[in-house]
């Protein structure tokens, strides 16, 4: 009984292991395709606006989204 369990515990962890390698791969690719437009939006935000609802946005979570696009949402 002992093995069966020790062999669903290390498919489990080589599980979730996977399954953290691949979301943070996928964040990076993320973050870098969205990063020009990022860029380009605070070049373009003069009066501060972007900025403001960040901060708003920030204050209203606690702390940043985890979601895929979550740094978007200040955009819209």
């Amino acid at each position: 009984m002992q093995t069966q369990t020790l062999a669903i515990q290390l498919t489990s962890t080589f599980v979730d292991d996977a399954i953290g390698l691949a979301k943070g791969f996928f964040q990076t690719i993320i973050h870098l395709a969205t990063a020009p437009i990022e860029r380009i939006a605070k070049a373009c935000d003069v009066a501060g606006v972007l900025e403001r609802r960040v901060q708003k946005s920030a204050s209203r979570r606690g702390k940043r989204s985890k979601w895929l696009f979550g740094s978007l949402s200040e955009l819209t």
